[in-house]
């Protein structure tokens, strides 16, 4: 009796630990809005996969540009502002929620979100949130978990060029998951797109580098030294692994 209890523990133990095939990692997505033709772009398998119009900010300022993540997902989100409960066809947030980490706030404040008004899809009218219609939302929420990354930029550059220029590798227009590996370490007195790409990610971030020349000067250095400094890193101005690996991680 004995024996076949301790079996018994050990197959549940053993159940505990093996993973389901189903918890297998998702694949790779992100998500690119870019604001000079209102349009977002989903990346799937690290390949661009669908093209929506959205509705943005009605000044230019009203919808935060730079490198953010999901980090909620909400269904029917009431709209407290308006005292409006979540799912009322009145409400302006329409069905689904995405929040973004945007401006210090963690989900509450910005958003991709549905909408009540699907003749404003395509314009600048918003206080700051990306508004999609409610079935192409309903789509996209059902397909990006928690931590997607999402960049919203003003450019007149393709999706492809903006996912290179923002740390994704494209190979014949399909962008690919970010090369780690390969960092080059930047220093002052480094010059080139590396340097751009720096300097790009740290003026997202807050910091800024004065600029965004291609040129690891002073500025550049500063803006370097602050961010290490923020998040308890070796403060010597160089950016090396754990540099690079703080910056992809915020």
């Amino acid at each position: 009796m004995r024996k076949l209890v301790i079996f018994l523990l050990f197959l549940c133990f053993m159940f505990v630990l093996v993973k389901p095939a189903s918890a297998a990692a998702a694949p790779s997505t992100y998500i690119i809005i870019n604001k000079s033709n209102n349009q977002l772009a989903y990346f799937l398998n690290n390949k661009l996969y669908k093209v929506f119009r959205v509705a943005t900010g009605r000044q230019p300022s009203y919808t935060p540009e730079g490198w953010f993540k999901i980090v909620n997902k909400i269904t029917n989100r009431p709209y407290y502002s308006g005292n409006i409960p979540g799912g009322d066809p009145r409400n302006p947030l329409g069905n689904r929620w995405l929040g973004l980490n945007a401006r210090e706030t963690w989900g509450t404040t910005y958003a991709i979100h549905g909408n009540n008004n699907s003749s404003s899809i395509g314009k600048y009218v918003s206080a700051g949130c990306i508004r999609m219609y409610n079935n192409e939302i309903l789509w996209l929420y059902n397909r990006v978990p928690v931590n997607t990354p999402v960049i919203i930029t003003t450019s007149a550059k393709t999706f492809p060029a903006l996912a290179t220029a923002y740390g994704f590798k494209v190979t014949n227009g399909s962008p690919t998951v970010p090369v780690t590996a390969s960092q080059p370490v930047l220093k002052k007195g480094s010059k080139g797109e590396d340097v751009k790409r720096l300097q790009r990610r740290l003026t997202d971030l807050g910091y800024s580098t004065k600029g965004v020349d291609g040129i690891f000067g002073a500025n550049t250095e500063a803006a370097v030294k602050r961010f290490q400094s923020a998040k308890k890193l070796k403060v010597d101005g160089v950016v090396g692994a754990a540099t690079w690996k703080a910056l992809r991680k915020f």
